[in-house]
Formats: C-alpha cells, structure tokens, sequence
C-alpha cells in the first residue's frame, strides 16, 4: 500500500487527517495489530477531535475482520485508556489521539497487555510492514463490538492515591483546553472539597480558544488571568488528551514537569521510604537531590514513555518523571496519568500548608533554559564538536551528549523527526546560564545566535 509512512513515529502513529492519515490506513492499521498481538480483545477509545470517530469506525472494522473483539470505550483520556488495559485484563489497547497537536492531525497510541507501549523497535515496525505490504487478516467469524464505561472506575482508581479527606478547599483554576480533561475530571473534583474555577471545559477538537499543550507558555495566559482575577492557590493546566498537565503558582509561573516531578516525589517517599525513582536526564538536578535527601533511589533514565515504563517495571520503581509532564505510577501499571500526578501533588499541599511557589522554592535552588533548538546539518558532527570543547567535563552518552561541568550542566540531543539538536542546561546563578548558553549555542549554529 503506497502512504505516508513517515506518520509512525518512535513512540505512536500520528499524522494529518486525511492528507497522511485517513480512514483506509486507519482500516489497515486495526488489521494489522491485530495480526501482530494476537489478542481475543482490543480496548479502543478516542478523544475529541473532529476526525476521532471516523478513525474508530476504521480501525475497529479492522480488528474485528480479523476475528478480534473491540472493547468501545467512548470518549475517554490516554491514561484512561491505560487504566482499562490494565484493570480489566485487555490483550491490548488503541487511544485514538494527536494529544497536543493541532486540530489537523490525528493518530494512534497503541499498548499491549498491562499497558505496555508498543515503539517504532517494538511492535510499531511489524505493524508498519504489514501495511506497507498489503498484508490482510479475514477470520472466518468476525469480531463484535463492545460499549464499556469506565468513567466511575477510573475516578475511583485515581482516588485511591491520596487520602482525599486530608486535601484543603483550595481554590483553584483548571484548563482542560477543550480536552478530554473536561470530561475525566468532575468524576474526580466532586469528591474533593476543592473551589474549581473551570475553564474550557467543552469538549470541542477544533480547540476554539489555545492549543491544548501547556508546556508552550503562550498557552496559558488564560490560565495566569483567571488566577490573578480571582485570588486562586494556584491552576493546573491540561492537555488534549488529559495524560500530560502544568502546574502554574498563585503569581503565574508554569511549575515544569521536573518539579513536579519532585513534588510528587516528596509525597509519595513520605509513606513509601526507600523506594525507587525514574527521572529522565533533562530533568533538573534537583529532582535527583530530593529523592536522595528523602532515602529514595533516584535512577536517571533516557527521554519518553517507551523506554521509561518497561525500566519503571525492571526496577519495580513506585514512581517516575519527566520534564515533559508525564508521570508514571507502579500501581496504575506503569503507565503515566497527569489526573494522579496532580492528586499526589495537591496532597503534599494540603499536608504542607504552604502555597505552591515557597513549596517550589525550598527544592529548586537553579537556573534553567528550557529546551533551545537549532536546525542543523548534522546533528552527529555537532554532538561531537561539543564534546571535544567541554572534554573536562563529566560525560555520558545516554542520550545524545550531557556534560557535567559542576557550575552548569547540559544535554544536547537530536530530535527523533526533524533536523534539530535540543539544548537543555541548567546552572547554579543566571549569570553562569546566559553565559553557558551563549558557549554552547555559537558551537551549535556557527554565529551565536
């Protein structure tokens, strides 16, 4: 079959509907998986977006031409997706999402049993072979579909992390971003005592108000508005597909996926001592300082949710982060949801009693960039080009390149889709970052821009 195949990335399948991504592919996609996981069932849910039931009605007919039953999950987040894989014994499971992307695209997250994630080295590969060679699955018998809702089941699951009579009414402004948030969390929020100063609720995938991807800041200044106007604790902010989300303090600044990361681990040491913690390299050296401060064993791992969930399982690791604003739980089958992650952390507040901000303040004495990318021509040459000049430094190639250089630390890694090399560093005064930063960006474009 002649199609974009550029649409399977490393993690998901994911492109524009329908110029890359369209129902027949979708079709082909539901086909194949089910040839290559041999399941007796597939969970399948969707989110909002205008092209999402479409592609269900696709890749169900898909599965089920091959004899598979399709468990219909409605309407429903990725981590909820999770959940259902998990708690309910699926052979697999379909989130049918383009998370943060823009209205336009669609695609697919696709797990095997215990919420396992297929990758482009584990699954997705095979998958994308088998369309690519107009492979077909006809069983005899056809599966059939089934409706299941898990709303209920899931806000009791997320429940159950937290003492939720030990948590304060705060007040706070939450932005699903006319994502599935809007529908996961009031299950949630009416069992807490919380003030919930709504916005964007509704669903709605043409996305009417911002983008819903809340790590860009110009996606949350409704959000900071809304707090200022109305005195709110704080906000928290989600995105399309409600598996990732922002904290944003009573003064407006984005808390990032690092330190949240440490917050929610703070918690969870309190009444887990010694445990294990996942944290991925970009993350800030103090996310690695709390966990060890607090007896637990911090293990730096590589970027994304494909390569830290099956070493959260090796480990047998409670908890782990990422700067990105995923978090991952051991007792939600290794699999990340942003609604638990930001029940643990309002728990730490409600326990702490101090606003958000000074909770953030006592764990992060540094300064950071952000992530900084740069077109190159190659990305390999100019890895290597930094390590020669930073060859003092303490080195390690887990991915990309990170240097340790005692007052400012860095990684440099190229990005898995496009000619980019990714900057992140992080230093102990803004002097030593802007400097730092200035050095490694003239290596890394030639002119110090």
């Amino acid at each position: 079959m002649d199609f974009d195949n550029s649409i399977f990335k490393a993690y998901d399948i994911r492109g524009t509907y329908s110029s890359q991504l369209n129902d027949e592919i979708a079709y082909r996609i539901g086909n194949a998986l089910a040839g290559y996981l041999k399941p007796t069932s597939i969970a399948v849910g969707r989110d909002m977006r205008i092209s999402s039931e479409d592609l269900f009605d696709a890749l169900s007919r898909g599965i089920v031409d091959a004899g598979v039953d399709v468990i219909d999950l409605g309407l429903i987040s990725t981590d909820g997706l999770y959940f259902a894989v998990g708690k309910f014994g699926y052979d697999g499971g379909v989130m049918i999402t383009a998370s943060h992307n823009p209205k336009d695209y669609n695609g697919f997250k696709i797990c095997r049993a215990e919420a396992l994630p297929l990758s482009g080295q584990e699954g997705l590969d095979e998958i994308k072979r088998s369309v690519e060679e107009d492979r077909s699955l006809k069983a005899p018998q056809r599966g059939n579909i089934y409706r299941k809702d898990i709303s209920a089941d899931y806000a009791e699951h997320c429940l159950s992390f937290i003492d939720h009579e030990a948590v304060r009414p705060f007040k706070v402004v939450v932005d699903a971003g006319n994502g599935m948030a809007g529908s996961t969390l009031p299950p949630v929020f009416e069992k807490l005592p919380l003030e919930v100063i709504p916005l964007y609720f509704e669903l709605d995938g043409s996305f009417p108000n911002h983008p819903a991807s809340p790590i860009e800041l110009e996606n949350l200044v409704d959000v900071r508005d809304k707090i200022a106007e109305t005195g709110a604790d704080f906000g928290v902010a989600f995105d399309g597909d409600a598996d990732r989300m922002f904290l944003i303090d009573r003064h407006g600044n984005q808390v990032g996926g690092d330190l949240t990361t440490a917050l929610v681990a703070d918690n969870l040491l309190d009444s887990n001592p010694g445990e294990t913690i996942l944290y991925n390299l970009i993350c800030s050296r103090a996310v690695r300082e709390l966990i060890e401060r607090k007896g637990g064993k911090a293990i730096r791992t590589r970027v994304g949710h494909a390569l830290i969930k099956p070493l959260m399982k090796k480990h047998n690791a409670i908890f782990g982060g990422e700067h990105s604003g995923h978090f991952y739980f051991r007792d939600n089958w290794f699999a990340d949801s942003g609604l638990i992650a930001f029940l643990v952390a309002l728990e730490l507040l409600s326990r702490s009693r101090k606003p958000l901000d000074e909770k953030i303040r006592e764990i992060d004495p540094y300064f950071r960039s952000g992530e900084i990318n740069s077109r190159v021509e190659s990305a390999r040459d100019k890895i290597e080009e930094i390590a020669q000049q930073y060859s003092e430094g303490t080195q390690d190639r887990l991915d990309g390149l990170s240097v340790d250089c005692g007052d400012f630390w860095f990684n440099v890694r190229p990005s898995n889709t496009e000619p980019l090399l990714r900057l992140n560093m992080e230093a102990v005064s803004k002097d030593i970052l802007d400097e730092k930063v200035a050095e490694v960006l003239k290596i890394i474009r030639g002119d110090g821009d």
